[in-house]
C-alpha cells in the first residue's frame, strides 16, 4: 500500500479531533488522575451496555487485550503526572509526536508492518510537525521537567499500547468489540488506583463531573473504536501517525479555551504536519 485510503484518512481525522477535545476536557478540572477516572468509567458503563449485541473478540486477540489493559493503566496515570506538571500545549505535543516514530520502527520490526517510501516521509513530516514547537522552545534545550519527562515515558507507553491494539484488533475480527471490551476492562484497575489514592474522594469527584466525564468517555471511546478499524485497512505506523494529528487541534483548543499561548512556531508546525498528511495521500 503507498498512500492511504480516503475513507480512513478523514475517519482517523476526525478521531483525531476527538482525541484532543477529551484531553482538554482531562487538563480542564483540578484533579487530572480523577477526571480521567471519571471517564474512563464512563466509557466502561457505556461501552459494557453495547457488548450483549455484539460477539466477542476472537480467542486470539484476548492475551493482545489482556496486554492492553495494562499498558493503558501506565498510559493514564503517567498521562495525569504529564499534565499535572506541563502545560497541555507542552506536554501534549511531545508525548504525541515522538510515540508514532516509535511504532513506525518496532512495527517494522515486530509485527512485519512495513512502510514504503512515501509512507516513511508522511509519517516523519507529521511527528516532525507536531515536535517543531517543542524543540523551538528555549527550554527544551535545558535540563528536562516533570512534565517533560513524563511525556517522554508516555510517548513510550502509548507506542507499546497502539502496536499491541493494532495486532490484537487484526486478530480479533471485530475492531468495534476489541475495542469496547477494552474500555469495560480499562474502568476496574484505573477506579482501583484512584480508590487507592483518593479513597471516598473517587465517588465525590465524579458526582460533581460527571457531566463532562461523561462527554469525554464517549469521545475516547468513539475515538480509539475509529483508529482500532483503521488499522485494519492500513499499516499501524500510518494511521498512528495521522491520528497524531489532534495536537494541531489541542493547540487551538488550548489557545482558544485553556488562554494557551499559540504562537508562531505552532503555526510552523500545523504547516508541516498539512504537509505530512498530504503526502500520505499521495
Amino acid at each position: 500500500m503507498t498512500n492511504l485510503p480516503t475513507d480512513v484518512a478523514l475517519l482517523v481525522l476526525l478521531a483525531a479531533l476527538l482525541h484532543a477535545s477529551w484531553n482538554a476536557i482531562a487538563k480542564s478540572g483540578a484533579s487530572k488522575l480523577l477526571d480521567i477516572t471519571t471517564m474512563t468509567v464512563a466509557a466502561g458503563i457505556l461501552c459494557a451496555a453495547a457488548l450483549p449485541f455484539l460477539s466477542p473478540p476472537a480467542r486470539a486477540a484476548w492475551p493482545w487485550l489482556a496486554a492492553s489493559v495494562l499498558l493503558h493503566v501506565f498510559y493514564f496515570t503517567t498521562l495525569a503526572g504529564a499534565y499535572r506538571w506541563g502545560e497541555l500545549s507542552h506536554a501534549y505535543p511531545l508525548m504525541r509526536g515522538v510515540a508514532p516514530l516509535l511504532v513506525a520502527l518496532f512495527g517494522s520490526l515486530l509485527l512485519d508492518d512495513a512502510l514504503g517510501a512515501t509512507m516513511w516521509a508522511g509519517v516523519l513530516l507529521i511527528c516532525a510537525g507536531i515536535l517543531l514547537p517543542f524543540l523551538l522552545r528555549p527550554e527544551a534545550l535545558g535540563m528536562p521537567g516533570k512534565g517533560t519527562l513524563f511525556a517522554l515515558g508516555n510517548s513510550a507507553i502509548i507506542a507499546s499500547y497502539t502496536l499491541v491494539d493494532g495486532q490484537g484488533t487484526r486478530l480479533s475480527a471485530s475492531p468495534i468489540a476489541y475495542s469496547l471490551w477494552l474500555f469495560v476492562l480499562n474502568a476496574f484497575p484505573l477506579t482501583a488506583l484512584a480508590l487507592a489514592r483518593h479513597g471516598g474522594g473517587v465517588w465525590r469527584h465524579m458526582r460533581l463531573r460527571w457531566g463532562p466525564g461523561a462527554i469525554g468517555g464517549f469521545l475516547t471511546v468513539a475515538s480509539y473504536t475509529i483508529v482500532l478499524w483503521a488499522m485494519t485497512h492500513a499499516p499501524i505506523a500510518a494511521v498512528a501517525a495521522l491520528r497524531e494529528t489532534s495536537v494541531i487541534f489541542a493547540a487551538l483548543i488550548g489557545s482558544v479555551l485553556l488562554k494557551e499561548q499559540m504562537g508562531r512556531s505552532r503555526i510552523a508546525g500545523a504547516i508541516v504536519v498539512a504537509c505530512g498528511i498530504a503526502v500520505l495521500r499521495l
